[in-house]
C-alpha cells in the first residue's frame, strides 16, 4: 500500500487536529483523571471514531481508580521527613526509620508508578476507548495508535519557574530527606539510636544547618493544585489526535487496507499513573495475540525539533520493543522528518508506553517535548491556541509512512 497522498495532506491533518482539539477544550469540562470530563472527551472522540473514521467498533470502557494516590504520597513522605526532623535529636533511629519509610513510598507511587498507597485514597471511574477499524480481508497484522484523553492537574513551580525550578525544587527536597537520614545513621552508628546527640561531636551543628531544607520542604505539599486543572491541548489531546486523524485520512481518501486492522486506543488518567492503560491491559490481556501487534503511544507531540522515540520509558526502567520503535525512526527518516531516538529519564516521568511494555504488548512511546521541562508543561499554558502545526503535521507524516511500511510487512 502507497499512502503517499495522505502524508502529503499532513498539514490538513495537523489542521483537523487543532480544529477538533479546540472543540474539546472549549466545550466540555476539564479532563482531570476519573473526571466528568475525561468521560465527555472519551464519549465524543468515540462517536468521531465510528462516524468519521468508519471504526466497526468504539467501545467506552469503564475503570476503577483512585486518582488522588498519585500524588498523594507527597502527604506521606514529606510528613515523615518533616518529623523526622525534630526526632532526629532525640531519637535518631526513628528519625532514620521514617524517613526510609517516606522515599519508599515516593518511589513505589511516582518512581515506579505502583498502586502502593491508592487505597488511601477516595476511588473514581475513569474511561478508556477501544476502537477498531477491520481490514477487508484477513487480519494478518495490526497496529493500534494510543494516546491518553485526560488532563493534569497544574504544578505551580513549573508555571511560576519553568522546569530548571521545578525539577531544582524536587532535588532539594531529596537531598534534605537524604541529609537527615545520613546524619540519623551516623548518630546511630555512634550508639546514639535513641536519646540526644547533643554529646555527639559536631552532628548537632551540621543538623541545625540542614533547617535550611525545611522551607524546601513544607513548600512541596503544594507540589500540585488540585484545584486547578490545565487543559491539556498538548498534553495529551494532541496524542489521542494522532491516530484519530491517521484512521480519518484513509477513510477520507476511501483507502481500505487488505490485511492489516487499524485501532485506536484512548486511556485515561494517565496523570494518576497510567491508570488507565493498566486497566486496558487487564482487561485485553491475551486479545491481540493473535497477529503481530504494534502499539505507538503518543504523548505531548508539541515541537517538531523534540520530536523522539523512546526506547525507554518510566524514569529509564522499561525498555520499549525494539522493532516498534525502529519502524517509527525507520518511518521518519523515510519522510525526511528529523526524529530523535532517546528515553525518558529518571524524574522525566512516563507514557502510557510503559503500561503496554509492562503487559507485555509490543509498544513503544513518542514523544514531542523537550524532556528538561518547559513552562507549558503541566501548566495553564497547556491551551488550544498554544499548539504546533507543524510539530503535529511531521509526526502525522511519520506516523503514517511507519503504518504503510508496517501494512507492506516491515518489522514483523
Amino acid at each position: 500500500m502507497d499512502l503517499t497522498k495522505i502524508i502529503n495532506k499532513k498539514d490538513e491533518a495537523a489542521q483537523y487536529m487543532v480544529d477538533e482539539i479546540t472543540h474539546i477544550c472549549k466545550d466540555f469540562e476539564k479532563r482531570d483523571p476519573g473526571s466528568k470530563g475525561e468521560q465527555q472527551a472519551c464519549e465524543y472522540m468515540a462517536e468521531v471514531l465510528k462516524k468519521d473514521c468508519g471504526c466497526d467498533r468504539a467501545d467506552v470502557e469503564s475503570f476503577k481508580e483512585n486518582p488522588g494516590s498519585f500524588f498523594g504520597w507527597i502527604y506521606f513522605t514529606i510528613t515523615f521527613v518533616l518529623l523526622a526532623i525534630p526526632l532526629f535529636f532525640v531519637a535518631p533511629i526513628v528519625s532514620a526509620i521514617l524517613i526510609v519509610a517516606g522515599l519508599f513510598i515516593v518511589l513505589m507511587q511516582f518512581g515506579l508508578y505502583k498502586k502502593f498507597i491508592d487505597k488511601c485514597f477516595p476511588e473514581k471511574t475513569g474511561h478508556n476507548v477501544t476502537a477498531l477499524k477491520k481490514p477487508t480481508g484477513e487480519v494478518k497484522r495490526r497496529i493500534i495508535f494510543n494516546g491518553h484523553p485526560d488532563a493534569a492537574w497544574e504544578w505551580p513551580v513549573n508555571y511560576a519557574l519553568g522546569g530548571v525550578g521545578f525539577e531544582g525544587h524536587a532535588v532539594i527536597c531529596a537531598i534534605g530527606a537524604v541529609f537527615y537520614l545520613v546524619l540519623s545513621i551516623m548518630a546511630c552508628a555512634q550508639g546514639r539510636a535513641f536519646g540526644t546527640v547533643g554529646s555527639v561531636e559536631g552532628l548537632t551543628k551540621i543538623a541545625l544547618w540542614g533547617l535550611l531544607f525545611v522551607p524546601f520542604l513544607v513548600g512541596l505539599y503544594w507540589m500540585w493544585n488540585k484545584n486547578r486543572v490545565v487543559d491539556g491541548a498538548n498534553d495529551n489531546l494532541s496524542g489521542c489526535y494522532m491516530g484519530i486523524a491517521i484512521l480519518k485520512a484513509l477513510k477520507d481518501e476511501g483507502i481500505e487496507l487488505e490485511n492489516t486492522e487499524l485501532g485506536v486506543v484512548l486511556t485515561g488518567s494517565e496523570e494518576a499513573g497510567l491508570r488507565g492503560a493498566k486497566a486496558w491491559c487487564e482487561a485485553h490481556q491475551g486479545e491481540f495475540d493473535d497477529v503481530p501487534t504494534f502499539i505507538i503511544s503518543y504523548d505531548t507531540i508539541y515541537d517538531p525539533k523534540y520530536l523522539m522515540t523512546n526506547y525507554r520509558d518510566l524514569n529509564g526502567t522499561v525498555k520499549a520493543d525494539k522493532d516498534v520503535s525502529d519502524l517509527f525512526m525507520e518511518a521518519a527518516k523515510a519522510v525526511d522528518i528529523p526524529c530523535k531516538k532517546g528515553w525518558v529519564p529518571p524524574l522525566g516521568g512516563a507514557t502510557d508506553s510503559a503500561a503496554f511494555a509492562q503487559a507485555g504488548f509490543r509498544a513503544t512511546g513518542v514523544t514531542g517535548l523537550n524532556h528538561k521541562l518547559e513552562n507549558y508543561y503541566h501548566t495553564r499554558r497547556d491551551t488550544y491556541d498554544n499548539m504546533n502545526t507543524n510539530g503535529l503535521a511531521n509526526c502525522f507524516a511519520a506516523s503514517v509512512k511507519a503504518l504503510e511500511m508496517f501494512d507492506n510487512g516491515a518489522k514483523q
